[in-house]
């Protein structure tokens, strides 16, 4: 991604995508003009993984307290999640508009997936074996290694025809549209939804007015 990195204060506004693998992704917003970077630092990071739900507390704090004592090592751990989820977003997005995935983005997302999977046990919640991952044996790149592993979930169940790129200003969020009819155009009616149906309006009393002149 070429942008820039701005501090975000995450928001449960944010999470519009639908999966937390898509909310990743989000935490780049403006794609389609001048892309902004969210994740400024490893604690932002860590704010965002408490909003989606996915990760335990105790896990959470167990990591501020390794990023407070070992800051460089936070920094890479961050950079390292920066690039699982550019290779997510240039996979996703290809498979959104029905295109070939890119065999570059899909090398990178496997050589993640590997290393978390390298990291994870596999154990048994209820009746369903899963790999998970913990704080021991993957230290800050805990919400790296559990977003490939669910990343990899995603992408075998992944509705192509359902996954939607938001054509809103400075926007480019992705997310998938559960909705009935499908029809979901807007990653959020409240921002740019609202937001297009403003300008529409503007754009059509400003029309008006140019024919009403003399």
């Amino acid at each position: 991604m070429t942008g820039t990195i701005q501090p975000h204060p995450f928001h449960p506004r944010d999470l519009v995508g639908g999966h937390p693998v898509i909310d990743l992704l989000n935490t780049v917003t403006a794609r389609n003009a001048e892309p902004v970077d969210w994740l400024d630092a490893y604690p932002r990071l860590l704010e965002w993984a408490g909003l989606t739900g996915h990760f335990t507390p105790a896990d959470l704090t167990a990591l501020r307290q390794l990023a407070e004592t070992e800051p460089a090592r936070a920094e890479r751990a961050l950079t390292r999640v920066r690039e699982l989820r550019e290779a997510l977003h240039d996979l996703i997005t290809a498979l959104a508009h029905g295109a070939p995935a890119p065999a570059e983005a899909v090398a990178r997302v496997e050589d993640h997936w590997k290393h978390a999977a390298a990291h994870a046990r596999l154990t048994a919640h209820g009746a369903t074996p899963g790999l998970h991952v913990t704080v021991e044996a993957s230290g800050l790149d805990l919400p790296r290694h559990a977003l490939a592993l669910q990343a990899l979930d995603l992408l075998r169940t992944l509705p192509n025809d359902r996954t939607r790129v938001c054509p809103g200003h400075r926007c480019g969020w992705l997310f998938l549209d559960t909705s009935r009819a499908g029809r979901r155009r807007w990653c959020s009616m409240a921002t740019c939804g609202n937001s297009a149906k403003g300008r529409t309006h503007y754009a059509r009393k400003r029309a008006g007015e140019g024919q009403g002149e003399p």
